[in-house]
């Protein structure tokens, strides 16, 4: 394995130099830090007009949800209680007081018109306790938004030490772990089309704190009819889905039945907003794991999160992808926001790209077996989140022709020629909401990746690709160790995206044959 000379940074394949890029390109007498607190990650963060009701509503919805009284909200943010109750009224708040508001209660940009897509109004058709149930609904799901990294490394210690992945908040079975990366395709699958049942689908009485009222004394009946109705994001629909009924990665082998994305949400993000409930009413800041003791019978309800025939344990496939790039480049790897006006899960964090639910590409029988296949569902996720393709979106009436299908057969010789490699990392639940992850890594030569990927798009319909400065989205962010740990120590990163992250690092010997 060769190092620069100057940094430690692993060096590229494709590196002759005893340098690393950045060090080759160092200005004399300038210490690499420097630069790298000037350039990091950039995002758009495209602004819209000002809207008078938005910070009133976003303060009315937070401070029903928070259980603060106006005196009490106004003193956190250094106002009177007659200038709280006008904003809340409908009167304009300035530039620097909806600033403050972000800055103080952690609330989302767009909820003050800071930023692009303001919310949906707040607040709801019928009685006062509907519309103020629904506001304490909105509010509480996007503070459990704006605080997803901090709420997941909570979490994560309300579970055994030796079921963590260490730097990152993902739990792990044993049996899901690895000591070495395994070959993508060396995992055998499994599928049982029979009826398995479960005995928790977040219909029950624990859940009912983080159902709102869809009508007068009536919530409800799952959580994914309150996103629905109260807070769509941009793609959400149930399809089928690959459920995990076993899982042994030293034995290599995964055994999956059916279920559909709904059934994994009714349970998983129902988890996180209760977490986020007990925080937001902890008086003191953040709570400790001991503080939340008695505070989460939800998830006190669900028990041991490994148990596969307890609920329906659904899998994404997070994949990160890292750029052997030529000299003076070095490695990188591809980085993605997630914005929550988009997506359903994990928005308002970083993740790596492409990351997709295990599932097929449509209702069809048929498509249940084609789509069967780890590396298959993969490509798919490339194809919609890097090059801009319209996703699958179940209303094909034939499956996929994989082998005519150009993008696939490229990857494919390159698999085959072994200028791209796949390997899984292992296997995780996001310790808040308790989402299974299949953890992937795929190492591209640099020739194939701008062959196939080198007009990488910058938005797509999840969120939007980031680099560093103002590079291109294509160009990524270094794999190298300054980056990695800044961002899995002070960046909102995804648990499965940090979890990717920590374990290729530790592997990069391996996975970058160097």
């Amino acid at each position: 394995m060769r190092k620069c000379e100057r940094c430690g940074q692993v060096l590229s394949r494709y590196n002759t130099e005893p340098v690393c890029a950045s060090c080759a390109h160092a200005p004399a007498l300038r210490p690499a830090v420097d630069r790298a607190a000037e350039e990091w990650l950039s995002r758009s963060g495209l602004a819209t007009g000002l809207h008078d009701h938005e910070a009133g509503n976003a303060l009315r919805a937070y401070r029903l949800a928070a259980g603060l009284s106006q005196a009490s909200l106004a003193s956190m943010l250094g106002m009177t209680q007659q200038n709280l109750s006008q904003i809340e009224g409908g009167r304009a708040a300035s530039m620097e007081q909806r600033q403050r508001i972000v800055e103080v209660l952690g609330l989302a940009p767009e909820d003050l018109g800071l930023a692009s897509q303001p919310p949906p109004e707040l607040g709801g058709r019928g009685s006062r306790d509907v519309a103020e149930s629904r506001a304490r609904w909105r509010a509480e799901r996007r503070w459990l938004n704006q605080h997803r990294n901090e709420l997941a490394r909570l979490a994560a210690q309300l579970y055994p030490d030796d079921w963590r992945v260490p730097g990152t908040p993902l739990l792990a079975h044993p049996s899901w772990t690895v000591a070495e990366p395994i070959a993508l395709r060396s995992i055998g699958l499994e599928l049982d089309e029979s009826p398995h049942a479960v005995t928790v689908d977040g219909s029950e009485p624990a859940a009912a704190p983080v159902r709102p009222l869809r009508a007068s004394n009536a919530p409800f009946d799952r959580y994914t009819a309150a996103i629905k109705h109260l807070d769509p994001p941009r793609l959400f629909e149930s399809r089928p889905s690959y459920r995990i009924l076993s899982a042994d990665l030293g034995d290599r082998r995964l055994r999956f039945g059916m279920a559909a994305y709904f059934d994994k949400l009714d349970v998983s993000e129902a988890l996180g907003h209760e977490t986020a409930i007990a925080c937001m009413r902890h008086r003191s800041g953040m709570p400790t794991a001991d503080q939340l003791g008695g505070r989460l019978p939800f998830r006190e309800l669900i028990g041991d999160p490994f148990i596969a025939d307890r609920r329906a344990i659904i899998p994404a496939i997070t994949t990160l992808t890292i750029r052997l790039r030529r000299h003076p480049s070095p490695p990188a790897f591809l980085l993605h926001w997630r914005d929550p006006a988009r997506v359903a899960t994990a928005g308002g964090t970083y993740d790596v790209i492409p990351a997709g639910e295990f599932q097929p590409s449509s209702v069809a029988l048929w498509d249940r077996h084609s789509d069967f296949d780890l590396w298959r569902n993969i490509v798919r996720e490339y194809a919609e989140e890097l090059l801009g393709a319209p996703e699958h979106d179940g209303t094909r009436s034939a499956p996929i022709d994989y082998d005519a299908w150009p993008l696939y057969r490229e990857l494919d010789r390159a698999f085959a020629d072994g200028t791209l490699s796949a390997h899984v990392l292992g296997l995780g639940l996001d310790a808040l909401t308790l989402a299974a992850t299949i953890l992937t890594v795929v190492v591209i030569d640099d020739d194939v990746f701008e062959q196939t990927f080198g007009d990488v798009v910058h938005y797509n319909d999840e969120g939007e690709i980031v680099a560093i400065g103002g590079n291109r989205s294509a160009e990524g962010v270094p794999f190298n160790r300054d980056a990695v740990e800044r961002l899995l120590t002070s960046e909102p990163m995804a648990s499965p995206g940090a979890a990717c992250l920590a374990l290729a690092w530790r592997h990069r010997s391996r996975l970058l044959g160097v």
